[in-house]
């Protein structure tokens, strides 16, 4: 009999879907519309949590089994278990100081956390409150002064992974962040202001850290810059398309672990290949861009058991993953890593700064069980649990 591990976390919210509900009654309604949009009709969005329903798995109990061991090795480093927290901008519109809440716990259960380009804490601070642990994720900037200024920072904080986004060519047309005025940057409308008031703990805390910003990009940004200033700036410094040659210029540059973010095709993994990247996280931006698109899991089921790509770069996913049964299924069908956006951002709604422990506990305590479920001791076994349509 193998040694029972466990992961304390708050017994109150055991699953994905009880910390959605208590931080929807924390969130101002405005902020939790951009947390959970999906682009058009949010048919995608639905997608990406439903398909995962049709992947099962079978025990095998009367398999002798040994102790249990969900660590996995990505680019050189070993990771407690094989999921990270995922990019999100405006972390701290959503709750305040969330960057650096997450980035704190991710660190401490050594799992990855990645900044993004347009979330609300700098480089250098989540560097620091990561022990230098955490990914970043790049918004190509139109012009490459402010690219390879945004490397050269990275490389002075010895950022260990770069991940390029590839897949927002244009913003997604988003009917409720339109409505709100949450596109970018958030208006504070008379009614979002109202909303606040109903959620008065969101409102202090949001005084004691600050009005958020963009706080990587505040060195490009012209002092004393209104609101309608601001969102010029964002404009004029992130449209654009990432195409080939622009990744092929930043493979140049960065010599470290280089991962594409939003590969969804055949067309798009080959030409990652040809470059000569690391790795690639297949993902449709959270069903945020792309309406008649599919899931990110049906997406990866056709690349990653494609013999053409086998051992050429890690083939990660991002989109869809609510529970350790959903990581199972995501591994059963060749994923060799995880990233989850919203369930973190609900634990951190939820619990604060008790949310990013708890909800990486969460997942642990899930993933354990559907092991020792399955009776497999390493997570490269769920593949072998598969049952094949």
């Amino acid at each position: 009999m193998s040694k029972k591990i466990t992961f304390p976390y708050n017994s109150q919210y055991p699953s994905v879907a009880d910390l959605r509900r208590k931080a929807k009654s924390r969130i101002p309604k405005f902020a939790f519309d951009y947390l959970e949009g999906g682009c058009n009709e949010g048919l995608n969005l639905a997608r990406n949590e439903n398909d995962f329903d049709d992947i099962l798995l079978k025990p095998n109990y009367l398999r002798v089994g040994g102790e249990i061991d969900m660590s996995v090795e990505l680019f050189g480093r070993k990771y407690s278990a094989p999921f990270g927290i995922s990019p999100i901008g405006l972390q701290g519109l959503m709750w305040p100081n969330a960057p650096e809440i997450l980035a704190k716990a991710a660190a401490k259960a050594d799992i990855p956390y990645t900044l993004s380009t347009v979330s609300t804490s700098s480089i250098e601070r989540i560097a620091e409150v990561s022990e230098g642990k955490a990914w970043f994720q790049l918004y190509h900037p139109t012009e490459n002064r402010l690219r390879d200024d945004i490397l050269n920072r990275l490389k002075a904080v010895e950022c260990p992974v770069l991940v390029v986004l590839v897949d927002v060519p244009a913003f997604g047309l988003r009917y409720k962040e339109i409505k709100s005025g949450l596109s970018i940057p958030p208006k504070m409308s008379i009614n979002n202001i109202l909303q606040a008031f109903a959620r008065p703990l969101w409102g202090i805390k949001t005084l004691q850290h600050g009005i958020p910003s963009f706080a990587t990009l505040k060195p490009y940004m012209e002092k004393g810059m209104d609101m309608s200033q601001l969102g010029q700036f964002m404009n004029r410094t992130f449209t654009g398309k990432v195409d080939i040659e622009k990744v092929q210029a930043i493979r140049d540059i960065w010599k470290g672990p280089l991962v594409l973010k939003g590969i969804a095709t055949d067309e798009d993994m080959q030409a990652a290949i040809q470059i000569g990247v690391d790795g690639v996280i297949v993902s449709n931006h959270g069903g945020r861009q792309i309406d008649a698109g599919e899931s990110s899991i049906k997406s990866l089921i056709k690349l990653a058991n494609n013999p053409a790509y086998k051992g050429k770069l890690k083939i990660m996913l991002d989109g869809g993953i609510r529970s350790g049964v959903d990581l199972a299924r995501a591994h059963a069908v060749g994923s060799e890593f995880n990233f989850m956006g919203r369930p973190f951002m609900y634990g951190v709604g939820a619990l604060g700064n008790e949310g990013g422990e708890h909800t990486i506990n969460m997942f642990k305590t899930h993933l354990y069980q559907i092991m020792q479920q399955l009776t497999i001791e390493g997570v490269a076994q769920f593949k072998d649990r598969l049952i094949e349509k």
